[in-house]
């Protein structure tokens, strides 16, 4: 988590935007309609379908299509990630957050970092 919010905070201080990140409670996924709406088709589309490489259950996830006109789009991430990547406390209080009064530990904006 240390590392997630170093790296997010790169994005309001490229944009000058603050973001805000709210996340579910644990165990609420279903809470998420889109998600929940989505799994379901997805499940139907490769439904029968061996999943014998990553690139396949790529292309069965973006062949999901909704009753409704939704178009899932999927794309295979390659990119290699280091692993074990070490966050300093100096790097984790340089993150501009502002926990929310509401669940601060779920809810809470990422700021652009002040010009020094």
């Amino acid at each position: 988590m240390r590392a997630w919010k170093v790296y997010l905070q790169r994005l309001p201080d490229e944009f000058g935007l603050p973001v805000t990140v709210c996340h579910y409670p644990p165990g609420t996924s279903q809470w998420n309609t889109v998600e929940h709406r989505l799994v379901s088709v997805i499940r139907l589309t490769w439904r029968g379908q061996p999943r014998v490489s990553y690139e396949a259950a790529v292309n069965l996830i973006g062949q999901t299509r909704t009753r409704r006109g939704l178009h899932v789009k999927a794309v295979l991430d390659r990119r290699n990630y280091g692993k074990g990547e070490e966050v300093s406390d100096e790097q984790l209080a340089a993150v501009n957050i502002k926990p929310h009064a509401f669940h601060p530990d779920w809810n809470y904006t990422f700021r652009p970092t002040p010009a020094k």
